[in-house]
């Protein structure tokens, strides 16, 4: 039922991107004079289409990666001389790049919208205050102490834990120096401090950011009790439910829920009794962890359950609410800030300052996906908006095949006053056509060895 789920999710989440991206070719295309000829929604046999007054098909491609608009062109087929004039190709410089560029931006309209409606409904952030410093870490030669809150990162506020986050995931692979702005709790008194960074978790494949910098956020203390259990789990078969409270693991004490965590890691397919507190009465149950490769390659023990996360004390909690006017503004900034971080992060794994196990294709998608439809609304648009994002400006990117590079040729033209010439274009498209398959490639084999 999962997957079922997963692939449904999937689907309608590409789906919506895809024709938002086209809908935008095709409506310019329309207010251009460019007769459209097929709006499809993925690619290969048509599963069923329609027609609407001005012959336009509409139709869904049995294979959803993907999505079209077809125009009249003379380069593709022969065109009536009455429809010589709608034909694309005919079309002004200008009137076609206006065409092209319209797919990306307008998923970058729909990221603006969809940040407009959250900020609208308001927004809610922990605040990043530190709990531990490790000993000659990043944070410890800035000086970083417990109890203190991280205000600001190389001079941008972090007033949330997600704020505090997209400026250390924006400093992956730097060479130089990283700044904190700090305060002590009851004091508005701001001190800077700063460290050097080399090439900072430029290897690492899923960076610890707050690990990278030696320094854990306070969080409530966390005791062992079940919040979610998987479907086909040890601890499903064991009998666990959603509010069970762990208290004994092979008759030691679990107070903690990284205590519990801490015990089942080193004992994958080793037999353990559980002790746990249901409804005031306490039962007991074995279970043997599955093994499990981690992140970093080592084999562990779990058990299939994830924690019910007690709630932050109030005073932790920043609340925005803005206005319609600000809400869209802080949409558009938080647009603009992802697709320079996209742009950077881009440029970074060319360089060999991030890691290409950062890449990630429709496995990762979809279980991620799936992951935020399952935690809410919210969490589910805030993902739809990072990926119109993403889509919207790799479309951009200068490569032929995809729309910047149909973009880069046509402002060569419009600077030479001449289209470049067929055979360089058709070379562009081969080396495009080969870049992006072998993104593809790296991306699909990333997904597998996460799996």
């Amino acid at each position: 039922m999962d997957i079922l789920y997963t692939v449904v999710i999937t689907l309608a989440t590409l789906a919506l991107l895809i024709a938002i991206h086209e809908y935008g070719h095709f409506w310019v295309a329309r207010r251009c004079g460019v007769k459209v000829l097929r709006f499809s929604i993925g690619f290969g046999t048509s599963l069923f289409s329609w027609r609407d007054r001005q012959g336009t098909e509409y139709s869904i491609g049995a294979i959803p990666l993907g999505g079209y608009v077809k125009m009249l062109d003379e380069r593709e087929g022969e065109v009536p001389e009455s429809e010589l004039d709608m034909a694309f190709n005919r079309k002004s410089t200008l009137q076609r790049i206006a065409v092209v560029g319209a797919g990306p931006l307008a998923n970058l309209l729909l990221a603006i919208v969809a940040y407009w409606c959250l900020y609208m409904a308001g927004e809610t952030g922990y605040v990043p205050i530190v709990e531990k410093v490790e000993p000659a870490s990043i944070a410890a030669v800035a000086g970083l102490e417990r109890g203190q809150e991280i205000v600001s990162v190389d001079g941008v506020e972090t007033p949330t834990w997600q704020a505090l986050s997209f400026r250390l995931l924006d400093r992956i692979g730097d060479t130089g120096t990283i700044r904190f702005g700090v305060r002590y709790p009851d004091s508005d008194m701001v001190y800077e401090s700063e460290a050097k960074i080399d090439h900072w978790m430029s290897d690492q494949e899923a960076p610890d950011l707050y690990g990278g910098l030696g320094i854990t956020l306070y969080t409530p203390e966390v005791p062992p009790v079940v919040g979610e259990v998987v479907s086909g789990s040890p601890a499903e078969r064991a009998g666990l439910i959603a509010g069970d409270t762990v208290v004994l693991a092979d008759g030691q004490s679990m107070p903690l829920w990284q205590d519990l965590v801490a015990y089942i890691r080193p004992r994958p397919e080793q037999s353990i009794t559980l002790e746990y507190e249901r409804g005031g009465d306490l039962y007991q149950t074995g279970l043997v962890p599955d093994r499990v490769t981690d992140e970093t390659g080592q084999d562990v023990g779990r058990i299939g359950v994830a924690v019910a996360m007690p709630e932050m004390p109030p005073e932790l909690v920043r609340q925005y609410a803005r206005g319609p006017l600000e809400s869209l503004g802080a949409g558009i900034v938080r647009t603009w800030d992802l697709s320079i971080f996209t742009l950077k992060s881009i440029k970074k794994m060319i360089m060999g300052l991030i890691s290409p196990k950062n890449l990630s294709g429709p496995i990762t998608i979809a279980k991620v996906a799936s992951a935020s439809a399952k935690s809410g609304l919210e969490s589910y648009i805030s993902f739809l908006a990072l990926l119109s994002v993403s889509l919207g400006v790799l479309n951009l990117l200068p490569i032929p095949v995809l729309d910047g590079g149909h973009l880069l040729f046509y402002f060569v033209e419009l600077l030479a006053g001449r289209p470049v010439p067929e055979k360089i274009q058709v070379v562009g498209y081969q080396l495009g056509l080969f870049l992006v398959l072998s993104m593809m490639v790296l991306a699909l084999y990333n997904d597998f060895t996460r799996l």
